[in-house]
């Protein structure tokens, strides 16, 4: 999995809200191009975008079981999901090169983001240890 994160803190680029029409345009043309190369290469699992942290919700169980919400934004928190991939990959070392391509996409004048991109491979069971 190819896990996008953003951070509040990063001072590379203005938050999204301030990127002109063309700009986020080019933005999401790279992300829909670079979907249509990993499906055409049989790579892409599944890809989403996520909404803005002030749509979020964090939820955890009450008294009884029901759920106690708590909605976004979340200032104590610096860095947020923004997107994923899911990736079929032969090895390690080619969802490292697809992560750092990712991290490419443009942003504000077209320069390259370089945004971290996590790595993190999906459990198919429990290490055989526990």
């Amino acid at each position: 999995m190819l896990l996008m994160q953003f951070s509040a803190a990063m001072d590379d680029f203005p938050p999204i809200s301030g990127w002109t029409p063309e700009e986020i345009q080019a933005h999401i043309g790279f992300m829909i191009e670079t979907n249509g190369k990993l499906a055409a290469d049989g790579e892409l699992v599944d890809a989403q975008g996520l909404a803005a942290p002030e749509q979020a919700k964090i939820v955890r169980a009450g008294a009884g079981g029901a759920p106690v919400v708590t909605e976004g934004p979340f200032p104590e928190t610096k860095e947020f999901l923004a997107g994923y991939w899911i990736v079929d990959c032969d090895t390690p070392e080619r969802a490292v090169e697809l992560a750092a391509y990712v991290s490419t996409a443009p942003g504000p004048g077209g320069a390259p983001l370089n945004m971290p991109i996590e790595v993190r491979p999906i459990m198919s069971a429990p290490p055989e240890d526990l």
